[in-house]
């Protein structure tokens, strides 16, 4: 066999010295790739998870002879006789060279003591081979393979001198637990030639490089008895932890470089750099403790970088990163003439404070944490404490330079004050609050909510606590939807808080994704021997074959989504303030239809929409609208006027109110003067057309409008000669109608509330919360990570999870 593979590696010598030298490197990685592969999984057999005959094969890399060059070559040697064989089919050499006898050291076991043949998750009969001493030219201190070492248990030690016996046991109890694990333990490895205290131990390490000076293969050794085995307290799991202590050591002794060539430094430290911007930019999504996992160093490894230490990572890198952010969004708002202070999250723990710049970009300013509900004039201090910081980063400390506030919250009191003592203020609420206050005012006012509700969540209950209802509901949910589970529950009557609702409306989603089962349960032989001593049994009965009891479900889940999808697409758009009035126009509409389709009173629920907009409502909605060129109408003579006709005469008069608030006392009557220009002569056609013009989004396919920007550019250059009104146009029209921006992850929530932080810690935590804002901000995501893994997970065509022929029945 030695013949064999000296042919082999002449030939490759051969080979490799007429090859170019992208090739021997193509060559000597491939065979580095193999090798580990085969690595890998006879470590996983060691541990009881891969086939018997890895115990006794062993991949070695085999170098051209007297050449210098990288291995390129991969061989499997017995562990037994030291033959060495190709390491293309390892079940095949297995076979033929240790069942078939070839192996010298190999012997089957006893007649009787195997398993029978084609038995269902039956294993290899345990191999007895014969104890292999060391070559005669060998000393004290040569080294075995780590397979000759038998990690034999204590309780099967003084069976040794009954080879026959043992074995016997052994297969007993293959058999006995045969049927409960799909892979069984490898059978113990055949005895050492000698006590360990005579002999290292050597563990072929898969990340050396190739080392030119590699010793021959050893000849075959006689075969020779040895008075005992070892024992290793841990077993055959010391195996791993014992080729981890060999490989320590070989480090140790002749320290060598990865598999992969290292990177240059530059290209080396420019790809760190990259890779520390992503963990810090996604910090919240990312936990920078990743930087340590195993896999990414092994990663890093492989492709020749060094390792991303974290101290580093969130020392000296993000103070760079902060630094450069910082720098950034100073200079963003230094170059914008004004901007709109934007606070989210006063119902929350944490508020974010941003702002939106004209050009249509945003700046996240900080996060501000709130432990407990904010009272209106700590949330005023906070919001003019923010418009001078930011003020103070621009040009000047001028505090002129905020056009208006967005939030959440304190529009009635802490917007208003501060609108009256900065009269050039426009102070806005949130439109995604509004609507989402709106369903409430649904729920607590409408008859149908509080009836729909009631009943549902009776329902679920019912069909939830009840173990035999619950199990022919489950029956017939894995064969209607392909999956099993029980029905979301909300506590009726509401109390106010906004989480009672959304769990209202996951009960209702459930319960009519569950129609068809719900409907087929109550059907069911069984559930009707139920129903003779169970009063509640019945009355599930009647309401679930009642079809108005269904029709009053489908109503209310019909509305709070109709609401709730349009709250998505303000999350997502954006809108301006000029968009405010057709915004509320459209939801009257949506409402008067879902009347039609539900036969609901009309005017019961158009009446909460109304007092919602009075509550919501701000003269700037009806000025923006008025002065934005993107909602100019064409008039029969061509021209393009603003809307007044869409307007109240009360709206009409806030608009007047609003464009003289905003200017001084002596450009007032210029600036009404200009408005009525502005209504009689309008835009020119050509403008306004190219304002307007619109082209489909590229995720949703809505047309949209193409270029936000220029109903402002439009007021600052064809239309300069209405230099008052343009004034309050320009300042009106950029602002945005929702607070919502970047919101902070649960993670750090988390970090920014923390009670009892030091220092240090806090002020980190401020800094990776600005770079990752920032970040996201410049990348006008606005979306929610943890949504759009949600979405993904639940698309595709081919996502076998979700076929009912595989679900799980852990899962029902």
């Amino acid at each position: 066999m030695s013949t064999v593979a000296a042919k082999e590696e002449q030939a490759a010598s051969a080979a490799a010295g007429g090859a170019a030298m992208g090739g021997e490197e193509a060559a000597a990685r491939a065979a580095q790739k193999r090798y580990e592969g085969l690595l890998t999984v006879r470590a996983k057999a060691v541990k009881g998870k891969g086939a018997w005959y890895w115990a006794h094969l062993e991949p070695v890399l085999i170098p051209p002879a007297d050449t210098g060059m990288p291995p390129k070559a991969v061989k499997l040697r017995c562990a037994l006789c030291s033959a060495v064989f190709s390491a293309s089919n390892p079940s095949r050499t297995a076979s033929e060279h240790l069942k078939r006898g070839t192996c010298p050291n190999f012997a089957a076991p006893p007649p009787g003591s195997a398993p029978a043949p084609g038995a269902s998750g039956s294993q290899p009969p345990l191999p007895q081979a014969t104890p292999q001493a060391l070559p005669p030219n060998s000393t004290a201190s040569s080294p075995i393979p780590i397979s000759s070492i038998a990690p034999s248990s204590p309780r099967h030690h003084h069976h040794h001198s009954h080879p026959h016996h043992h074995h016997s046991q052994q297969h007993q109890h293959h058999q006995h637990h045969s049927g409960s694990r799909k892979r069984h333990s490898m059978p113990p490895a055949y005895t050492a030639a000698e006590p360990m205290s005579h002999h290292h131990l050597v563990v072929v390490e898969p990340s050396s490089g190739y080392h030119p000076a590699l010793p021959a293969l050893p000849a075959p050794p006689p075969p020779q008895q040895v008075p005992s085995a070892l024992v290793l307290s841990g077993g055959k799991e010391d195996l791993g932890a014992l080729a981890m202590l060999e490989d320590s050591v070989k480090r140790l002794k002749s320290p060598k470089a990865s598999p992969g060539a290292m990177m240059p430094k530059p290209q080396a430290d420019a790809a760190l750099a990259l890779l520390a911007d992503w963990f810090l930019e996604s910090s919240g999504s990312v936990s920078l403790s990743a930087a340590s996992h195993p896999k990414l160093r092994a990663f890093l490894r492989q492709v020749g970088l060094p390792d991303l230490d974290l101290a580093d990572l969130a020392g000296p890198r993000l103070d760079a990163r902060f630094a450069e952010a910082r720098a950034d969004a100073t200079a963003r708002v230094r170059d914008a003439l004004f901007f709109q202070l934007a606070a989210d999250g006063w119902r929350e723990q944490v508020v974010t404070l941003s702002a939106n710049l004209p050009n249509g970009t945003s700046v996240f300013h900080r996060a501000v944490p709130v432990p407990a509900a904010a009272p209106s004039d700590y949330a005023e201090e906070v919001l003019l404490d923010a418009v001078a910081s930011v003020s103070a980063s621009g040009s000047s400390n001028d505090l002129h330079h905020c056009a208006g506030i967005i939030s959440d919250r304190f529009k009635s009191k802490a917007l208003r004050d501060l609108e009256n003592k900065h009269h050039w203020m426009v102070n806005l609420s949130c439109q995604i609050h509004g609507f989402t206050r709106l369903v409430r005012d649904f729920a607590r006012e409408l008859p149908l909510f509080r009836s729909a509700t009631a009943k549902s969540a009776k329902l679920a209950a019912y069909f939830n606590s009840k173990q035999a209802v619950r199990s022919l509901l489950h029956k017939h949910q894995m064969q209607e939807l392909g999956h099993a589970s029980l029905l979301r529950v909300a506590h009726v009557p509401f109390n106010g808080n906004g989480s009672d609702f959304r769990a209202a409306f996951e009960m209702l989603e459930d319960i009519l994704a569950s129609m068809r089962p719900i409907q087929l349960t109550v059907l069911e032989d069984s559930y009707k021997l139920v129903c003779i001593d169970d009063s509640v049994a019945r009355e599930m009965v009647d309401m679930v074959q009642n079809a108005p009891y269904w029709t009053e479900a489908e109503a209310v889940h019909s509305l709070v989504k109709l609401i709730m999808d349009m709250v998505k697409e303000m999350e997502a758009d954006r809108p301006l303030v000029g968009q405010c009035l057709p915004l509320w126009e459209e939801l009257r509409g949506k409402v008067r239809d879902w009347c039609d389709k539900f036969n609901i009173d009309e005017g019961a629920a158009l009446n909460l929409v109304e007092k919602r907009f009075r509550k919501n409502y701000h003269p700037a909605w009806s000025a923006a609208f008025i002065l934005d060129p993107l909602y100019l109408v064409k008039d029969a003579s061509g021209r393009y006027l603003p809307p007044f006709k869409c307007l109240t005469s009360d709206q009409e008069k806030d608009v007047d109110r609003l464009i003289t608030r905003m200017v001084s006392r002596e450009e007032a009557h210029l600036a009404l003067m200009e408005l009525m220009k502005w209504r009689t002569e309008g835009l020119d056609p050509l403008y306004a057309q190219a304002v307007q013009v619109r082209q489909p989004d590229r995720s949703t396919g809505k047309m949209k409008v193409a270029n936000k920007q220029s109903s402002r550019l439009v007021w600052e250059t064809c239309l300069s000669e209405l230099k008052s009104l343009g004034k309050v146009a320009v300042r009106l029209i950029f602002l945005h109608a929702t607070s919502r921006g970047f919101r902070c992850t649960p993670s750090m929530v988390r970090w920014l509330s923390a009670s009892g932080s030091l220092g240090t810690g806090t002020d980190r935590a401020h800094r990776l919360v600005f770079v990752a804002a920032n970040s996201k901000l410049e990348r006008r995501d606005f979306s929610n990570d943890e949504d759009k893994d949600a979405e993904f997970l639940a698309e595709g065509e081919d996502d076998v999870l979700n076929e009912p022929g595989n679900v799980e029945p852990s899962s029902v």
